[in-house]
């Protein structure tokens, strides 16, 4: 019967401590090459972050390498051992499927760079300043003070949305004004309170057009450019729509409430609901001396 060859040699003690050395020197070579990677190709200040994934993954092939070679010092035969565990590796493949795909993604987030550390971006329902991008993961801190670990994977496969991406957004608010409204007033009374909110950029101008005819008021567009960060955008939408407010109420601009008009049919007396103007002591009075009489009528009185 064949001997199967041993997959570790004769411990020798010299052998495991200097293959213990070569794998620190290794973990510390890692570290060097990617602090060398971030300082080459990172500029200090700047949001570009391809030194620091280039380094992480320049790290891990560092790391692996050392601990083969290591291994291979102290005795231990790699390569039938990797031979034991093919089958097992495959499984191992199979579970870390995730792993991997998020692995990839990071890598071709770094080669399309939809976004860069620094960015305010919109991934899914998560909306955030991009904190970091490692191998596995795209970490953004909410405007509410979360941190979330959104999965490169997901990111990849779901939209991008990057406001800073360019100098300035276009925001737009709808504003219902009555039917018998004049529409050319209400354009230059919108135009004026729009273009002299606080954070408009004065170019491209605002813009108001007439955008439907809805069920109780006439619908408005008002469209208007700002900063593009998300803070710029709320705190200009809620400028202008105060300024529209206050430019209504001066000039006496109806904002109407939902309305229904009831049609009875055609030769239907016509209904009318008027509010009750009754003192309650009255009303308790109307109330009784109209039972006193019902019971009258019933007694024949």
């Amino acid at each position: 019967m064949a001997q199967t060859e041993p997959m570790i040699d004769e411990v020798d003690t010299g052998r495991v401590l200097w293959g213990a050395v070569v794998f620190g020197v290794a973990l510390m070579l890692a570290v060097v090459a990617r602090r060398v990677l971030v300082v080459a190709l990172d500029r200090e200040g700047s949001e570009r972050h391809t030194g620091r994934m280039i380094g992480r993954l320049l790290g891990v092939v560092i790391v692996i390498g050392g601990l083969v070679y290591a291994l291979e010092i102290a005795g231990v035969r790699v390569g039938p051992m990797l031979g034991a565990l093919g089958i097992g590796g495959i499984a191992l493949a199979f579970a870390a499927q995730d792993v991997l795909s998020n692995f990839i993604a990071g890598v071709l987030l770094q080669v399309r760079r939809p976004f860069t550390v620094g960015d305010e971006i919109g991934s899914g329902d998560y909306e955030g300043r991009v904190v970091d991008i490692n191998l596995r993961t795209v970490r953004i801190r909410t405007y509410d003070g979360l941190t979330v670990y959104l999965p490169n994977a997901e990111v990849l496969q779901s939209p991008i949305v990057n406001f800073t991406k360019t100098s300035s957004n276009r925001t737009s608010i709808t504003v219902g004004v009555a039917y018998d409204s004049d529409l050319e007033r209400v354009r230059e009374l919108l135009l004026e309170a729009c273009g002299g909110a606080e954070g408009v950029n004065a170019f491209p101008e605002p813009e108001v057009w007439v955008e439907s005819f809805g069920e109780s008021s006439i619908d408005i567009a008002v469209r208007y450019w700002h900063a593009a960060d998300i803070a710029s955008r709320w705190r200009t939408r809620n400028a202008v729509a105060m300024a529209v407010k206050s430019a209504f109420d001066r000039a006496g601009v109806v904002i109407p409430f939902p309305q229904r008009t009831v049609w009875l049919g055609a030769g239907s007396a016509t209904l009318r609901l008027e509010p009750d103007r009754t003192a309650p002591g009255d009303r308790a009075a109307a109330e009784t001396e109209g039972d006193g009489q019902e019971g009258r009528d019933r007694d024949g009185g």
